[in-house]
């Protein structure tokens, strides 16, 4: 769940480096890859059925 944090957070741009030395000592780099990979997905299907709704 932190690695879908971290990977949310970094879509946007922006993230506290705090919060960043947390996830680097915590997080795997599996992890992270795994994460960003499903998160992409979800944000492209979640784009494509977004233009689908609007142009119908």
């Amino acid at each position: 769940m932190d690695a879908f944090k971290a990977v949310f957070w970094s879509f946007f741009g922006v993230r506290k480096k705090v919060e960043y030395d947390k996830d680097a000592k915590k997080l795997t780099p599996q992890a992270v890859i795994a994460a960003g990979l499903v998160s992409a997905l979800v944000f492209v299907l979640a784009l494509i059925g977004l233009v689908k709704l609007v142009t119908r």
